[in-house]
C-alpha cells in the first residue's frame, strides 16, 4: 500500500479528478466498487470465516502517514483485497454461525447506497421532509406486520423511530422513563431509582443505566433458572421489587427480552407487565434478535403481552436483511421521549416545527444528526414483500432444526436449552465415567472441553461459532441467519464439529 513521494510537486495531479464529486468519475469508480463487492460475495464462502490475522498486522502494510498525492481507485482496491479482506471476519459468509446474524440483501445494500448518495442530515422535518415522512410510514407498515397494538403506531397516537442500535433505543426509553418519574418525585431523588432486567439481559441495559445516572447499586439483574428456560419469572421480579420498595427505593424501568443473547430465552411478558403496572414502572421489550421472526404468525405469540408495555424494539440489521445500522423502536407515548430529549435552539426554529403538524426525529434520539435509514428498510419491504420475508426467516429456522436433529443423533452431544428460533445452544458431554478420579466436578471439566473444542473449530476457519455461559454451563451457540447459508452449509458445519470433537476426544484419552 504505497505512498507517492512527498518531493513531487503538489500541483502535479492533472491526471486525477479535481472535483471530489464529479458525476462521471463517480459512475466509473462506483461500477468498480460494485464489481468488487459482487466478486467478494461470489467467493466469500471460500475465505476463513474468522479472520486469521494477529493483532497489529495492518501496521506492517500501511504507511505511517497519508499520501501527499492522490492514488487511483484501482490501486486502493488492490490494497483492500490484499490487506483489508484478510483482516475481516466474514459476517456474510454462508459458514458464519456466530453471535447473531447481520443478514444482508441486495435491496438493503442498494437502499444504503441511496441513503449515502443523498447524504442528507435529517434532524427535523424541514431538513428533508421525505426522510421524516418515509420513516413514519415505514414504521407503521412494519408495526402492522408485527401486529403491534395500534397504540404503538402513529395512526394510534404512538409512533416509531429508527435508531442506530438497541443500546440507543434502551437509553432513550430509560431516559424518558427517568425524567417522567423525577417529574413526580423530584429530581433530587434520582439516587432512589431502580432499573430491572434479568441475568440474561443484554449488557446494553446496564450501560444505559450508567449513562442515565442510575446509581450502580440500583441496577438489578434478577436471577433466572433452568426450570423457566432462563426466562425472567414474574414471581422473581416481584420479590426483588417488593424488597426494593421496602428499602425506600423507587422501581423505575424493566427491560424484558424476547430472544436473549446467550440462549434466545423469552421472558414472560404478560406476567412481567402486570408486576410493573403495580409499581408504575416503564416496560421496554427488547426483541433485538427475535423480533424479526414475529412477522410470522407462528412466532407472533412470543410477544403476546406487548400491549401492556411502553416501548418495543428490534434490530432490522440483525435478521431482517437490512444493513447495519437500523434498530426499530416504537413507543406509546412519543411526548415522553420528546420532553426528555428535545432542545430548541434558535437556528433550528422553523414554521413546520412550530405548527406541531410534523415529527422532528432529533427529539426522539440521542444525537442531533441522523441518516436516511428508512430508505433501506423501505427497499427491503418493497423488493421482497411480506410473504417472501416470512419464508426467508422460516428457512433459517428450518435449517436450525436440521442442525438440532443432527445433534440428537450423536449421543456425545446435547442441546442445553430449548431452541425457539434459529439458534441452537449445544455442548459436547464428556461422560462422568471418563472423568473418574478427576478432582474437578463434571460440569467444570466439560466447560473446559467445550471451550477447547470451540477454539479448535474457529481456528480452522471452516466455520465460526461463539459461546455463552448459561446457568454455569459453557455452551456453543450455532446461529443460522446469514443470507447465503443453505442446508448443505449446515450439514457440512456439523461434520466440522464432529471432526474436531473426534480429534479432541482422541487427545484426551491418550
Amino acid at each position: 500500500m504505497g505512498s507517492l513521494s512527498t518531493d513531487m510537486i503538489e500541483n502535479n495531479s492533472a491526471a486525477f479528478p479535481v472535483n471530489p464529486l464529479d458525476p462521471e468519475e463517480f459512475r466509473r469508480q462506483g461500477h468498480m466498487v460494485i464489481d468488487f463487492l459482487a466478486d467478494y460475495y461470489r467467493e466469500v464462502g471460500k475465505y476463513p470465516v474468522r479472520s486469521q490475522v494477529e493483532p497489529g498486522y495492518l501496521c506492517k502494510h500501511v504507511p505511517e502517514s497519508a499520501p501527499n498525492q492522490p492514488e487511483s481507485i484501482e490501486t486502493i482496491l488492490k490494497d483492500v483485497q490484499s490487506h483489508i479482506v484478510p483482516g475481516l471476519t466474514h459476517w456474510q459468509s454462508p459458514n458464519y454461525f456466530a453471535y447473531f446474524p447481520s443478514s444482508g440483501s441486495t435491496a438493503g445494500f442498494l437502499g444504503e447506497m441511496l441513503s449515502t448518495g443523498f447524504n442528507i442530515v435529517g434532524f427535523n422535518w424541514m431538513s428533508s421532509p421525505a426522510a421524516t415522512e418515509l420513516e413514519s410510514i415505514v414504521m407503521d407498515w412494519l408495526g402492522n406486520m408485527l401486529k403491534l397494538p395500534k397504540s404503538f403506531l402513529f395512526s394510534g397516537g404512538g409512533g416509531g423511530v429508527l435508531q442506530g442500535t438497541t443500546c440507543e433505543a434502551i437509553l432513550c426509553t430509560l431516559t424518558a422513563a427517568r425524567d417522567k418519574m423525577l417529574h413526580k418525585i423530584g429530581r433530587d431523588q434520582i439516587g432512589k431509582l431502580v432499573v430491572y432486567g434479568s441475568d440474561q439481559t443484554h449488557c446494553a441495559l446496564q450501560k444505559a443505566a450508567q449513562i442515565a445516572g442510575i446509581h450502580p447499586a440500583n441496577f438489578r439483574a434478577v436471577q433466572t433458572f433452568k426450570s423457566d428456560s432462563f426466562g425472567l419469572s414474574p414471581m422473581e421480579l416481584k420479590k426483588q421489587v417488593e424488597a426494593d420498595v421496602a428499602a425506600g427505593l423507587v422501581p423505575l424501568f424493566l427491560c424484558a427480552t424476547v430472544g436473549t443473547t446467550s440462549s434466545t430465552a423469552v421472558d414472560f411478558l404478560p406476567g412481567l407487565c402486570k408486576v410493573a403496572a403495580e409499581y408504575g414502572m416503564w416496560v421496554h421489550v427488547d426483541a433485538a434478535y427475535a423480533g424479526s421472526a414475529c412477522i410470522c404468525p407462528e412466532f407472533r405469540h412470543f410477544i403476546d403481552g406487548v400491549e401492556d408495555a411502553d416501548s418495543f424494539s428490534f434490530n432490522a440489521h440483525k435478521w431482517f436483511f437490512t444493513t447495519l445500522d437500523c434498530c426499530c423502536l416504537w413507543v406509546k407515548n412519543p411526548n415522553a421521549l420528546v420532553q426528555a430529549l428535545s432542545t430548541n435552539p434558535e437556528y433550528l426554529k422553523n414554521k413546520a416545527t412550530e405548527s406541531k403538524q410534523v415529527v422532528d426525529y432529533k427529539d426522539w434520539q440521542i444525537a442531533l444528526s441522523r441518516r436516511f435509514r428508512s430508505l433501506k428498510l423501505w427497499l427491503v419491504l418493497r423488493s421482497y414483500g411480506v410473504a417472501n420475508l416470512r419464508n426467508f426467516l422460516r428457512s433459517h429456522v428450518r435449517m436450525a432444526k436440521v442442525f438440532e436433529g443432527l445433534i440428537s443423533l450423536d449421543a456425545r452431544f446435547e442441546v442445553v436449552v430449548p431452541r425457539y428460533f434459529a439458534t441452537v445452544c449445544f455442548r459436547l458431554v464428556y461422560s462422568s465415567d471418563e472423568i473418574t478420579g478427576c478432582n474437578e466436578d463434571v460440569d467444570a471439566v466439560n466447560n473446559e472441553i467445550n471451550k477447547r473444542l470451540l477454539e479448535m473449530i474457529n481456528v480452522s476457519g471452516e466455520i465460526y461459532m461463539t459461546h455463552a455461559v448459561i446457568g454455569g454451563i459453557y455452551v456453543i451457540r450455532f446461529a443460522v441467519g446469514a443470507t447465503l447459508t443453505e442446508e448443505t452449509h449446515v450439514r457440512d458445519a456439523w461434520k466440522v464439529v464432529q471432526h474436531h470433537a473426534n480429534l479432541l476426544l482422541s487427545k484426551l484419552r491418550d
